[in-house]
């Protein structure tokens, strides 16, 4: 697996606190080849008896880093590259169902806590947000469905 084709793809977790919305993201990196996974905040690390309950131990074949703070990652990935969006209801975000990803382009895409969403300081470091379009009563998803469904529709545009 780690030899493997990656999609150009960095998956960024921002304080998410639930050990196993973050192993349920590994996997879904995992399943989708995703190149990186960068943890920030208080986002727990592996090894992790919790994490590893969801991931199945994608948490060993997915490459993944840790930064305390956000920005210095972001700040890497855009010196690498790399188009940066945050994935949050926001003004002027974009929707997922219209947005146009180019096979020769690098992208991240930053998932934040489970109730207080992306910090505005990491959106404002990013290139842009993009929104999941939602058509029922409730106007949020679990992180780890949000990361799924995004991750999902990177695979489909850029494999």
């Amino acid at each position: 697996f780690r030899e493997a084709k990656k999609i150009p793809l960095v998956v960024v977790l921002d304080n998410v606190r639930s050990r196993h919305n973050i192993g349920s993201v590994f996997r879904t990196g995992d399943a989708f080849r995703v190149e990186e996974i960068i943890l920030c905040g208080i986002t727990a690390t592996p090894p992790n008896a919790e994490i590893h309950k969801t991931a199945l131990g994608a948490e060993d074949s997915m490459k993944w880093r840790y930064f305390e703070d956000p920005l210095p990652a972001i700040e890497e990935l855009k010196a690498r590259g790399y188009t940066v969006f945050s994935i949050e209801q926001a003004e002027n975000s974009l929707l997922l169902d219209t947005l146009r990803l180019d096979k020769n382009e690098k992208y991240a895409v930053i998932f934040g806590h489970e109730v207080h969403g992306v910090q505005q300081v990491v959106i404002d470091a990013s290139d842009g947000c993009v929104e999941i379009p939602q058509y029922g009563t409730k106007h949020s998803l679990n992180v780890s469905v949000t990361a799924g469904i995004v991750i999902w529709d990177f695979f489909k545009a850029l494999e």
